[in-house]
């Protein structure tokens, strides 16, 4: 029996934006202390040639940090979107008599959204990790008494638990 053939190539996932700029800092940071190691040669061995690879070698690390630096700054990050996104997402709480109607747009199909009332918070979920937790008050004791969800707009009747209905 012959051995498996090793695989010719694996993925190993996308490079990051911060990857790649990391390594394109670092290889423009090597090209330049390379120009002035050559312009250092053309000087001949001197003092005054070792100082001034020093001083570039020196001042390139200090430009890699700081861009590096920059670079870190203005990559947005998840946490920023996602409290964006909180704030941005508006619903409907109509109070009627002792009722609730809860309107929202809430993103996903229909066997993917997930509504539960519990302790007088409304937990809402939805497709793509969407996720909210909306505090009713008034709303212990209470149940979700309709749901309602078409075109991505979620309607429920919130009251105080119906009785069963007798058979027949």
């Amino acid at each position: 029996m012959l051995p498996a053939a090793p695989a010719l190539s694996s993925y190993k996932g996308a490079y990051t934006a911060e990857q790649s700029l990391g390594f394109a800092i670092a290889v423009v940071a090597v090209l330049l202390i390379g120009i002035v190691y050559v312009l250092s040669q053309r000087f001949g061995a001197s003092f005054a040639s070792f100082v001034l690879v020093g001083a570039a070698a020196i001042t390139m690390a200090y430009w890699v940090h700081h861009l590096k630096g920059m670079a870190r700054e203005q990559k947005p990050s998840f946490a920023a979107a996602r409290e964006h996104e909180t704030k941005s997402w508006v619903y409907d709480l109509i109070k009627d008599e002792g009722k609730f109607i809860f309107v929202a747009e809430v993103p996903g199909p229909d066997s993917r959204i997930s509504v539960r009332l519990i302790d007088a918070t409304l937990h809402v979920r939805g497709s793509g990790g969407f996720s909210k937790d909306v505090p009713i008050e008034g709303s212990s004791g209470m149940e979700i008494n309709d749901f309602k969800y078409r075109n991505g707009v979620l309607t429920l009747r919130i009251g105080p638990p119906q009785e069963p209905e007798p058979p027949s």
